[in-house]
């Protein structure tokens, strides 16, 4: 038996966090330590460790991430704009070996990200 990702333990409430989506597919929580006005993680219900190991079969899932950022973007009233991030493997910052965007707006965002 493998250990539940922290994402897994949060979506069967075993670790507290406050839903702001969820449907089959996906669940949407608000971040704990928000960098924008608006920080939501949107995260599959199945464990897709990163982009980088989707298969053809995931393509249900990234739509329903992509469609899931939409409907939230809409209720939290981000119309003046919103960045959706991933981070794929150690450089770029992934900590959590569970596929995740996050959702950020409520404020200017610069480019360069990084």
């Amino acid at each position: 038996m493998t250990d539940k990702t922290l994402f897994q333990k949060i979506h069967a409430r075993e670790i507290p966090a406050r839903f702001v989506y969820e449907d089959d597919l996906v669940f949407a929580i608000h971040d704990i330590d928000p960098k924008a006005p608006t920080h939501v993680l949107i995260i599959p219900v199945k464990p897709i460790r990163s982009l980088s190991t989707i298969t053809p079969e995931d393509a249900p899932i990234l739509s329903a991430l992509l469609f899931a950022a939409q409907t939230i973007a809409k209720a939290e009233n981000l119309g003046q704009g919103w960045r959706l991030v991933t981070n794929t493997g150690l450089y770029a910052g992934q900590t959590i070996p569970h596929l995740h965007f996050h959702l950020l707006g409520g404020r200017h965002m610069g480019w360069p990200p990084g």
